[in-house]
């Protein structure tokens, strides 16, 4: 009953946070974006020269430092690393293309769905698969293989690299990018997105939120609170939309979204499969590696690079606007092919392990 009530709580909170930081001045229907996020950092960083996509974005900074404060304080903070480093960089290439390809991850998905937007409905479809592809593979023995225990040095690497980014921010912001039109042209005051990230980081750990699991969990072992969790926050934001007037129901004319309804799907459909492998949606990989896990620190690091790839080599989607109707490119259609058939032979390459190993993993 207990933890019911957290996941209440928590979806009702991290709601809040998101129509917080979209009324003080946040892209629409991205309030929060992980993966956005991390792409409009890439852009800040130099690491691709989108020029409407580059902005420094504190919410990310916040939800790693969050999820670090919270598991020192509750003694969760645990070093450990080297489950398949390498492999665990490939797949967060693979989901920042798909998540690029639908223009947004799982924490977006909802947000736009809350706002009216249907291209994000038809593709829950697909990220539904996606789920249900990468369930076939656990219960069939995928893993990873068993994390160890890491310096606490090294599991501090990423928090470190978020406090020195956001100093950066502070005080020599002339050395980042920043966008002048476009998404990254919009955001909340810093002190505002960093606070938001805080309270969705510490929200996060402690409830372990976690966009994938309420489907997954509800296949492998019939546990349906992170679902319901999952539809408190939708009905927060939801509510929130029609009391403010955000709310637009339709496929046309939705923010920074296009209504290529196929690679809706089939972008969200990589994203669903990728985040199954990795144990996390995109969210879930920054609460770890807030939280020590070495490993998720270096999935974040491969979500940056697909990020720069993906607007470096034109696989990003176009949203829709008024001089075009948007949609996905054919570099990001051919990518959407070679980062499949990567997935699925690391799938196949990495299942069959034993029970006792799979055990050792959980």
């Amino acid at each position: 009953m207990k933890q019911n009530f957290v996941l209440v709580l928590a979806g009702i909170i991290v709601g809040l946070v998101a129509l917080w930081l979209g009324l003080s001045g946040n892209p629409p229907n991205m309030a929060v974006c992980v993966a956005c996020f991390i792409r409009d950092t890439a852009g800040a960083l130099g690491l691709h020269r989108a020029a409407p996509v580059q902005y420094l974005r504190p919410e990310i900074i916040g939800i790693i430092i969050g999820a670090l404060l919270l598991g020192l304080a509750k003694k969760e903070f645990s070093p450990t690393g080297g489950s398949a480093p390498f492999t665990r960089f490939v797949l967060g290439v693979c989901v920042m293309v798909g998540a690029l390809i639908f223009l947004g991850c799982p924490f977006r998905l909802v947000l736009r769905i809350a706002g009216g937007d249907m291209n994000a409905a038809i593709g829950l479809i697909g990220f539904a698969g996606g789920i249900l592809t990468g369930v076939a593979f656990l219960n069939r023995g995928f893993s990873l293989r068993r994390a160890h225990e890491q310096p606490v040095a090294e599991s501090l690497g990423l928090p470190a690299v978020s406090a020195l980014l956001l100093v950066l921010l502070l005080a020599a912001p002339a050395f980042l990018f920043f966008s002048t039109s476009g998404p990254g042209s919009r955001h909340a005051p810093i002190w505002l997105s960093l606070a938001g990230g805080l309270i969705i980081g510490l929200v996060a750990q402690h409830s372990r939120l976690c966009f994938i699991s309420g489907l997954r969990d509800a296949v492998l072992f019939k546990e349906f609170r992170m679902l319901a969790c999952f539809l408190v926050l939708l009905a927060t934001v939801l509510a929130g939309n029609l009391i403010t007037g955000h709310f637009k129901l339709g496929l046309a004319g939705q923010p920074i979204a296009h209504s290529d309804w196929l690679w809706n799907i089939l972008g969200l459909y990589l994203v669903g499969f990728g985040s199954v492998l990795l144990g996390g949606c995109p969210l879930r990989q920054l609460i770890l590696a807030g939280s020590g896990n070495s490993d998720s620190g270096v999935t974040v690091l491969g979500f940056l690079v697909g990020a720069a790839i993906s607007h470096n080599f034109s696989l990003a989607s176009a949203a829709q606007s008024a001089e075009a109707a948007g949609g996905s490119t054919a570099n990001g259609r051919v990518a959407f092919v070679i980062c499949v058939i990567i997935i699925f032979a690391i799938a196949c390459l990495n299942t069959g392990a034993s029970k006792s190993t799979r055990e050792a993993s959980a």
